[in-house]
Parts: structure tokens; sequence; C-alpha cells
């Protein structure tokens, strides 16, 4: 069942990539990720006011939230920071790059969450999992060469480099949940309601103390209903996300794996609908990020 929900939070994942391209493509960064803070928001509120007012019966049902002391919710702020920063890197960096470039690179956080993994929870790779970096760093170094034919020059690119930083900071993230969900037992829901409210304040102090001074000068802000279907797709597949782990045989090594399969998703649309260049040879650096993938899954089975 765990495993299924992985799948299904993957798939969301893909589509939720799709519609930030869509979102942001000649649009400002800050206001659709504010935007997508509240809309995150909305959605999880009524469950944490349902709660709060009819606890009894809101037990009987997945979308309980318990109430959580003070450290609890100094916790879920810090969550909340990390998944800031990571997002502000991959939206600035979505925005500015091909789907096709961007995503294959996020895919590898998982990557980086088993090298975390070996520092802070002290877990060794095997042969299986070794291979799998590897052939990542084969298939990065060859999409490298695809971007130079577009243009972008990996070294010296301020995009690259903010899609590195969200893929660094959104791996720190990943080593967090699992501290939060297996060290602390944290509820779920609890996690995932409270951290979208608190990302709704700090994207509101963005809002007024750097974007709003100075949004003349910048991109202007353009609605589109694809900024909704950020939050909806978002909100599911971190639901599929957090229910995964609530299982107690539960992989979080393979839940996260799993979860950047969506990159798929991502990369057909990125060839279908925005028509990006270049496809051919991007199609087998996207195969090897998979088949890293899939070593890395068969190295965690074992």
């Amino acid at each position: 069942m765990w495993l299924a929900l992985a799948f299904f939070s993957a798939t969301l994942l893909g589509f939720y990539d799709v519609f930030k391209k869509v979102s942001l493509n000649n649009n400002a960064v800050i206001p659709v990720l504010f935007l997508n803070t509240v809309f995150c928001s909305l959605i999880f509120l009524p469950f944490i006011i349902s709660s709060y007012i009819m606890p009894e019966a809101m037990q009987k049902t997945m979308f309980f939230v318990p109430h959580a002391d003070i450290t609890t919710h100094m916790y879920i702020v810090l969550k909340s920071f990390i998944v800031l920063s990571s997002w502000l890197f991959a939206y600035y960096a979505l925005k500015n790059l091909p789907i096709t470039i961007a995503s294959p690179i996020k895919a590898s956080q998982p990557i980086l969450t088993l090298v975390g993994a070996i520092f802070i929870f002290g877990e060794r790779l095997n042969l299986y999992q070794w291979i799998g970096v590897l052939i990542a760093l084969a298939a990065f170094w060859l999409l490298s060469i695809s971007g130079k034919k577009e243009g972008i020059d990996f070294k010296h690119n301020k995009w690259i480099w903010c899609i590195v930083m969200a893929t660094i900071t959104g791996a720190i993230s990943g080593l967090y949940d699992k501290f939060l969900m297996q060290r602390l037992m944290l509820d779920r829901m609890t996690v995932q309601s409270w951290y979208n409210l608190y990302q709704v304040g700090m994207m509101g102090l963005m809002m007024i103390f750097i974007w709003y001074p100075y949004r003349k000068r910048n991109t202007p802000f353009q609605w589109r209903w694809s900024i909704i279907l950020i939050s909806v797709f978002l909100s599911c597949a971190d639901f599929a996300y957090f229910y995964s782990l609530s299982f107690p045989d539960a992989l979080i090594s393979v839940v996260s794996l799993v979860r950047r399969s969506g990159v798929v998703v991502g990369f057909f649309a990125g060839w279908l609908f925005f028509k990006e260049k270049n496809i051919k040879s991007k199609s087998f650096d996207l195969l090897l990020v998979v088949i890293a993938m899939a070593f890395l899954y068969i190295g965690s089975k074992n």
C-alpha cells in the first residue's frame, strides 16, 4: 500500500512541475509562490479547524490534526523554512531553464539524501547504491553537454546553480522528514497542515518587503488558473507522501526515490507541450537518471 502511494505521489509531482512551468513562464516568481502557499493552506485549514471544534468526529478520519505543543511547532517552523528555501530556488530555476534540464537535475535529490544519511544517520551505501550514484553523475555530465547546445553553461549559469541549491535543500528536507516522522514520531497531518500555514506568513513577509517595493522593476505578475493547480497537485502529492510514511513498514529511502520518478511526466510535457530542444540527447540522459534510481531502489531493498 505505501509503495503504491509513493508512485501515486510521484505522478502528481510530475504534473505539479508542469503546472509550475506554465505558471512561471514570463511571470513574477514570488507572487506565484505566495499564492501557492495560500491555496495549499486553504486546503488544509478546514482540517485544522474541524479537528479543534469536533475532535471526536475527526479522529475517525484520516484528516484529523492532533493538538501539538510549542516544541513540535518549532520543529515544523524549521521544516517550513527548509521547504520554502528549496521552492524558491526551484521556482526561479524552472522559470529560466527548460523543464527537460531542470527536472532531471532535481530528480537527483534522493542521491544527496542517501549521501546525507551516511554522515547524519550513519547509513552505508551498498554496491548497487554506489553504482546508482556513479550512473547519476554520468547523467549530469551528459546533461551539461546537452545544456551547452542550448547556450546553458552549467558552471556559470546562475539558474543551474539555483536548481542545484533546490536539490540540496530538498535533500535536507527529506532527511529532516525522516527525523520528524521516524525519530520524533510526529503526526503526518500535523506536519503537513501547519507547515503550509507557516509558509504563508514567511511568503507574506517576502511579498511586503522584497517583491512589492520593486515590482515595477521586475517581471510583472500575471494571474493564471494553473497557479491553483500547482497547489492542488502539490497538496495531494504531499498527502500521499506523508500517508505512505505513516505505514510501519514504509522505507523512507524507497519512498524518496520513487517520488523522483515523476520527472518522466515533466520531461514528456517539455517535449509535447513546451517544444523544447535536443529531446533525443536529453532522453538518453533522463534514461540514465531513471536507471540510477532503479539501482538505488534495488540497493535499498537489499
